[in-house]
């Protein structure tokens, strides 16, 4: 079988087209500024998305640091009740427990809220019923979206509530 050659048309470019696809080449080596503008602004995309992700593990890592220091005064508290014949500080009002409390079950370091800010609602509390038997702790979280307390009770109870349910009265759990 023989190839039939169009009149006219050649398989090789022509040396007018050579030279254009040279000359077109060899020019366009940068970038247009459409193709930087949707460049930066997928940039600025992302980047939004990963702050507005990180401040959500923030909140969330700032909480989990709050839940184990309640556990840390829990258990020293515990120790204190072991020395005191079952007995735990008596401060029938609420109080902040890095201010009074530590000094009363000789706690060197006590743990403060992660924030370290002056912000009333994330401080540690703690109150128990008079004889000193039973007590809360309580601590505020910010990763929800309604006003919402960790509380961990004498009774090895813990868990979130909100604040209609505090402060307790007399040391009773609220949960």
């Amino acid at each position: 079988m023989r190839k039939r050659r169009i009149k006219g048309r050649s398989s090789k470019p022509s040396n007018r087209t050579t030279r254009y696809l040279l000359h077109t080449t060899s020019e366009a080596q940068g970038f247009t500024l459409i193709e930087l503008l949707v460049v930066i602004s997928v940039i600025g995309i992302l980047a939004g998305i990963a702050i507005i992700s990180f401040s959500g593990a923030q909140k969330q890592a700032r909480d989990s640091q709050r839940k184990s220091d309640l556990r840390q005064y829990q258990n020293a508290l515990e120790i204190f009740a072991n020395k005191n014949n079952g007995n735990y500080p008596s401060k029938t009002d609420m109080v902040d427990l890095s201010s009074t409390i530590c000094s009363d079950i000789s706690l060197e370091d006590c743990p403060e809220d992660p924030r370290n800010e002056e912000d009333e609602i994330y401080t540690y509390r703690y109150q128990s019923d008079a004889d000193g038997l039973n007590y809360v702790l309580w601590t505020a979280i910010e990763n929800v979206s309604k006003p919402t307390y960790w509380v961990v009770c004498s009774q090895g109870r813990n868990g979130t509530t909100t604040e209609t349910n505090l402060p307790p009265t007399d040391g009773e759990c609220p949960l």
